[in-house]
């Protein structure tokens, strides 16, 4: 035992009398090893899960054996009360679980001192006494046991990543539960709404969806899932239905009958609407609800309510390039954006009243756009492309912008004209009427 820490000799050549300070009769000096020390090391082992993915991968224990930096006889000399102190919290340790080992240093100047020099763990059972954590142990066996009877495979996922699943403890059953409903009960089309879990809802899919896609990644038989799709697309990539993407569309008034009722606005699922109504040449895309809801719609065209960026919707109507197509937009860095993201997929598509005159036109009702795009839109045509550069580049002012709803809509009706002209006439040899 340490002569220090048991009130042993002093050494013969006493040396400055120790610090004093108000918390304690001396001062440790800085660099010498802690039990503080080595708990927390063992605590960030702990933490980073360790120590539990040996024991759940039935790993035998291995001694653990960490150095303890002590003082030197030179510092034993010149502070013997902090070094009593230090020796002390070893020889107090040493009756916890765990070992300590000592070292003889001194000499003929402070006479030989053992002192602690190297700390040992020989269990699991005393690892976790002393890290305090045997319960958190219990109920992860318990976790992992009851998992390896209801979803085996995801067992090694546990064994791998233990302290997620402690994170998780509280809700850990239904995780599993919904997992196995799942692999086991889940048949095609089905909504997430669907699983049937006491305690889950969709709500708690969506909190859980990374932890639930890395099982059911470990769970699932192969083409149960699509792998392709990313984890974020937590429905598509284990094959539920979607929520279902619609088109919002007028048409002149009378085209389409549903009963008694003479139709002039329909909403369709994207996967229904497989082709144009009968009679439609021109397709309209208009960005505001307003203008949508009062644009004029002729006899033998539709005008669709894009909303922005969810233009990307229309990607799927494969249709959409045997018609004339034209997106009208706000005369601003993003509704060039989105003309140009159309037209990655409909390259015939044209644009209206988004050009230079129309903006110079309207200069009274330009407002400020509060997050310009800048990007490179290779699919714009030379004019678009040199308005939108000179928008980009703040050559007409600063984040210049014309809405579509401040454009007159005596300038609308002029476009319209200009359309139908260029198309040419009906039918009928007359240009088609406009309601």
């Amino acid at each position: 035992m340490s002569q220090l820490a048991a009130g042993g000799p002093a050494p013969r050549r006493p040396g400055p009398a120790p610090r004093r300070t108000a918390r304690g009769p001396a001062t440790q000096v800085p660099g010498w090893t802690t039990p503080a020390d080595v708990l927390a090391q063992l605590t960030k082992r702990w933490q980073a899960g360790t120590f539990l993915a040996a024991l759940a991968g039935g790993a035998p224990f291995e001694p653990i054996g960490l150095p303890v930096r002590g003082p030197v006889p030179g510092e034993i000399a010149g502070s013997f009360a902090a070094v009593a102190d230090w020796a002390g919290q070893w020889q107090r340790l040493d009756r916890e679980p765990l070992r300590v080992e000592y070292a003889r240093v001194g000499g003929r100047v402070i006479g030989a001192n053992e002192i602690p020099c190297r700390v040992w763990i020989d269990s699991y059972e005393q690892l976790w006494a002393v890290l305090k954590v045997a319960s958190q142990v219990r109920r992860f066996t318990e976790l992992a046991d009851s998992a390896g009877e209801e979803c085996p495979r995801i067992v090694p996922w546990m064994v791998a990543h233990p302290m997620r699943v402690l994170a998780l403890q509280g809700c850990w059953s239904e995780i599993v539960a919904t997992v196995r409903w799942i692999d086991e009960r889940q048949r095609p089309g089905e909504y997430l709404r669907q699983v049937d879990v006491p305690g889950v809802d969709t709500k708690f899919i969506e909190r859980h969806r990374g932890v639930l896609a890395d099982l059911l990644d470990a769970q699932l038989g192969p083409g149960r899932a699509d792998t392709s799709v990313p984890r974020a697309d937590f429905a598509g990539r284990y094959l539920f239905a979607r929520k279902p993407q619609y088109v919002r569309f007028r048409l002149a008034a009378g085209v389409v009958s549903l009963g008694p009722f003479a139709c002039s606005e329909i909403s369709l699922r994207t996967t229904e609407l497989t082709a144009p109504p009968p009679g439609v040449r021109t397709v309209f895309v208009v960005e505001n609800e307003i203008t949508y809801l009062a644009f004029p719609v002729a006899s033998d065209a539709m005008v669709i309510f894009g909303g922005g960026y969810a233009v990307s919707v229309l990607e799927s109507l494969g249709w959409l390039a045997d018609v004339d197509l034209r997106y009208w937009g706000d005369i601003d860095t993003h509704g060039f954006a989105i003309l140009n993201r159309l037209r990655g997929r409909f390259g015939h598509a044209r644009s209206m009243l988004m050009d230079r005159a129309t903006l110079l036109a309207h200069q009274g009702q330009w407002v400020t756009e509060p997050n310009p795009v800048v990007a490179a839109l290779d699919l714009l045509d030379p004019q678009e492309a040199a308005l939108y550069r000179d928008l980009a580049d703040h050559r007409l002012g600063r984040s210049v912008r014309l809405e579509q709803e401040r454009i007159s809509f005596a300038a609308l009706r002029q476009a319209l004209a200009s359309g139908q002209r260029e198309s040419g006439h009906s039918a009928a040899g007359r240009p088609p009427a406009v309601t």
